[in-house]
């Protein structure tokens, strides 16, 4: 994938002074969204862009909540995944103007949430990082979003070999989530830039 964290310096750097700036890293699994993110946050810091990042798999819901609910496993990973609602109103909406962000943080291990308080400072650039971003109840929240775009084949051969034993979760669960986005919501044609991971 062709380095484009100096175009997005630019764009961070050309924002209004004293303001927050809030840059969505969007794309499918697997897609490279957290190697472009930590590129970024290399290149800001050496810049001294304050920064800060948020990974939407830290908000998901516990297992309860989102296996065996009675819903095709593809509407279970796209639609209860997340409590669209909550993060809406507990993340986005408080994401450019306040000062601390009271949030639930999952913890696999437990399967339970841990709330934490997040303080934010006036200026600086947040970046959000995960799947299905560009969705009608979070893409207005966004200055700029940009769309890793990396086929299926491509990302699936990046999981591990154990994982990609379970092809049948793949098949009925992701995939299907991944193709829905695609269709439903155009995430590259929405995005402001593209990317070919």
């Amino acid at each position: 994938m062709k380095d484009h964290s100096n175009t997005l310096l630019k764009l961070v750097k050309n924002k209004k002074k004293g303001s927050r700036f809030i840059l969505g890293i969007d794309g499918l699994s697997r897609s490279g969204k957290t190697t472009l993110t930590q590129t970024l946050c290399e290149k800001f810091h050496t810049h001294n862009i304050t920064h800060t990042v948020f990974h939407i798999d830290d908000h998901i819901v516990e297992r309860k909540r989102r296996y065996h609910t009675g819903r095709d496993e593809w509407f279970e990973y796209y639609f209860l995944q997340w409590d669209l609602h909550e993060i809406r109103q507990s993340f986005f909406e408080n994401l450019l103007l306040a000062k601390q962000l009271n949030l639930n943080f999952y913890d696999t291990s437990t399967d339970s949430h841990k709330a934490e308080t997040i303080e934010l400072p006036e200026e600086c650039v947040i970046i959000v990082e995960g799947v299905f971003l560009q969705r009608q109840e979070w893409r207005d929240f966004f200055d700029y979003v940009v769309y890793l775009d990396c086929p299926q084949n491509k990302r699936f051969l990046r999981e591990d070999v154990e994982t990609q034993k379970n092809l049948e979760k793949f098949q009925n669960r992701y995939w299907k989530a991944e193709n829905f986005y695609l269709k439903a919501v155009s995430p590259k044609q929405k995005a402001d830039m593209v990317l070919k991971a």
